[in-house]
């Protein structure tokens, strides 16, 4: 499944600006299938609700977008739970992608209510770019498992929800490797509570 968003305007090296007006989307779902070679997009996410345009603009944009045929599913990036049910009344949304970790639980509503409701949930920066490695007590825990501090932390993630789809950054085979490796994990529930008290601190 190929997925993209749309939504934000690169105005520099780091530097984002929400952009949700319905002619930039329409540009930008173009622009994607042209440099994707695709003539549909299986998963169109909105990285922003922008809070300068109406939401029910930007939605109905993704929604004329999907009746063209030009993206299958739609999905949401940093969103609270009202804003996914108010986004529902307007279009199917299929997954939610929130910056959710074993250190960061910010989004946990999010999940809860996307888990209820079977929306993938999408945590982006699962392992807080290393930060999760970096925590001592996750790094004592994984040795009893022969695994590293980040597999653990993905497989805590995939056990905590069946809706979970974690999106690790990679960018060397190794790494590839040793990701899909915390699938193979089997964490029992007393090392759940261990992992998931570590967040809560």
């Amino acid at each position: 499944m190929i997925a993209t968003k749309a939504g934000f305007d690169r105005t520099g090296p780091d530097q984002w600006v929400t952009d949700g007006r319905p002619e930039h989307l329409r540009a930008a779902c173009g622009e994607s299938l042209r440099r994707l070679r695709l003539e549909r997009i299986d998963l169109f996410q909105l990285h922003r609700i922008d809070n300068k345009v109406p939401a029910e603009a930007q939605l109905g944009t993704l929604k004329d977008l999907q009746a063209q045929g030009k993206i299958k599913r739609i999905g949401l990036s940093e969103v609270s739970v009202a804003q996914i049910k108010h986004a529902r009344t307007i279009v199917n949304i299929v997954t939610v992608q929130n910056r959710f970790s074993v250190l960061d639980r910010s989004a946990e509503d999010v999940l809860d209510y996307c888990d209820a409701e079977k929306i993938g949930f999408i945590p982006w920066f699962p392992l807080d770019a290393g930060k999760v490695s970096a925590a001592n007590e996750l790094a004592r825990i994984s040795t009893r498992f022969k695994a590293t501090p980040s597999q653990l932390a993905l497989a805590w993630l995939l056990r905590r929800s069946p809706v979970i789809m974690p999106i690790p950054g990679t960018s060397r085979v190794a790494h590839l490797e040793e990701n899909v490796g915390a699938a193979l994990l089997k964490i029992d529930e007393k090392t759940m509570q261990e992992i998931d008290k570590l967040g809560r601190k």
